[in-house]
């Protein structure tokens, strides 16, 4: 199938690590100019290279910061000047914050907001003029399976990420006009840095194969995903072959949530 990629131009932020690498790699071998951002120069300079490596396409790579306004905006015409416009934006910045209520600090309520939310919501006012002359633009906002329905200890994350459904749904409405499509992919457990963390804290002598298929993970289809199976779904939403699907969270967990 012809996703209808080439020559896009697709901005994912967290794109140095994880879900955001995977799905630039996705994006770059279907022909699509990639731009990768994270704040951490190191890690974009690896993601770079092997973006280079295993497709042939140079990525641009910008280190900036989505809690901040001129970065963000740096970011964006950084991105437009080198190719041209901007065609899909992937809003995936973020990192896993849970804890009981009581022991959340409002400094940390703030941070988990900024980082998640108001990050998405920079780059999303930042590229839709952009997005607005692309005709078909498409914005993929990366929330949390546990958002819809979220769990005991699950604070700041969980209100951040159902902030970023409510984001996703309303934006649907208001940017149809405009032809941009927007939607979200909620996550399960899917292998990540933090999560291969808590495997070596929890097992450190079970193989990864054998602690992902565990079933005190609780997932239908017995075992912890991989990042490019979400990876995967997001470069679909993002592309032609989605043309008539927007306003929709897809959940990515492997069967685990209680709510669609």
């Amino acid at each position: 199938m012809d996703l209808g990629l080439k020559g896009k131009t697709a901005i994912v932020t967290g794109g140095s690590k994880g879900i955001g690498l995977h799905t630039a790699l996705l994006l770059a071998e279907e022909g699509a100019n990639v731009v990768i951002v994270a704040r951490g120069a190191d890690d974009l300079e690896k993601a770079e290279a092997l973006i280079q490596e295993k497709t042939g396409h140079a990525p641009l790579a910008i280190v900036a910061d989505v809690t901040s306004d001129s970065d963000v905006e740096y970011a964006v015409v950084k991105a437009a000047e080198r190719f041209g416009g901007i065609d899909i934006l992937v809003n995936n910045a973020g990192t896993s914050n849970a804890a009981p209520f009581e022991k959340v600090e409002p400094g940390v309520w703030r941070d988990d907001l900024d980082l998640k939310l108001f990050g998405a919501i920079r780059f999303t006012q930042s590229a839709l003029p952009y997005l607005k002359r692309s005709g078909a633009g498409a914005i993929v906002n990366v929330t949390a399976a546990f958002a819809k329905t979220p769990g005991a200890s699950s604070l700041p994350t969980s209100v951040s990420r159902a902030a970023g459904l409510a984001l996703t749904k309303a934006l649907s409405r208001d940017l149809a006009a405009d032809g941009i499509r927007v939607n979200t992919v909620c996550i399960g457990l899917i292998r990540s840095g933090q999560l291969e963390a808590r495997w070596r804290r929890e097992a450190p002598d079970v193989p990864w194969e054998q602690y992902a298929r565990d079933p005190k993970h609780n997932i239908p289809l017995g075992r912890i995903g991989d990042t490019e199976e979400a990876a995967r779904v997001i470069t679909f939403l993002v592309s032609g072959a989605a043309s008539y699907v927007s306003g929709t969270a897809v959940n990515i967990d492997g069967g685990s949530a209680p709510a669609l």
